[in-house]
């Protein structure tokens, strides 16, 4: 049985987690309760028309720069630079990407119009960061997440409208950013490549906790 969510911004125990990495149902994607989620390891993840699923899943997949791998091929590509890197210039744009951006294997998107606004809030109250990949004055790459000033990065989505883009956004992120840690919340092919692994909850809220 699922625990759900009221008025009063709470969420119950962590042992309260089924084995999916489902915490509680229901509540709102204000920035107030975004932001204590998220301070507590928890993020919200669900479909058009589904109530909001909150996930705090027992395995975290995270990259420790200093374990960031980078192949032959994509260190070409940067060495190229034919592109202009920026942050935080145009959120909106960046979210609005990763929305509409074709996946292959996924049905839609789970970037819902209230997700989208609740971001685009966080990101006006300070406490979310796009970097912006430009070819030509074009956007072509990015990525956007929740930076609550703790050295923990917790990454949402990426796009690409180019070959690589969205890693080079990435690469970007994890070198020049000066986090200790970027969360990549749930196991993935793709950043498993670039070295993020999967860490216990616990050893990941010690992270966040950190002064």
């Amino acid at each position: 049985m699922y625990f759900w969510l009221g008025e009063e911004i709470e969420f119950p125990p962590y042992e309260c987690t089924s084995k999916e990495g489902v915490i509680a149902l229901g509540g709102d994607l204000t920035t107030e309760r975004l932001v204590y989620a998220y301070q507590r390891g928890i993020f919200p993840w669900f479909n058009e028309g589904e109530p909001i699923v909150w996930y705090s899943p027992e395995e975290r997949m995270v990259l420790f720069p200093e374990e960031l791998k980078v192949s032959k091929s994509m260190k070409q590509v940067l060495r190229k630079e034919d592109f202009t890197i920026t942050e935080n210039q145009n959120f909106a744009e960046v979210i609005q990407n990763c929305k509409q951006i074709y996946r292959k294997d996924q049905d839609g998107t789970w970037i819902t119009d209230s997700m989208k606004q609740a971001y685009i809030q966080l990101h006006k109250k300070g406490f979310a960061k796009s970097i912006e990949v430009l070819k030509g004055g074009e956007l072509v790459g990015g990525l956007y997440g929740v930076d609550l000033g703790n050295g923990v990065f917790c990454g949402e989505s990426m796009f690409s409208k180019a070959s690589n883009m969205s890693k080079v956004a990435f690469i970007y992120l994890v070198q020049n950013c000066g986090y200790k840690l970027i969360d990549c919340q749930v196991h993935n092919d793709h950043l498993e490549s670039l070295g993020a692994r999967e860490i216990p909850r616990d050893e990941f809220l010690t992270f966040l906790n950190e002064k």
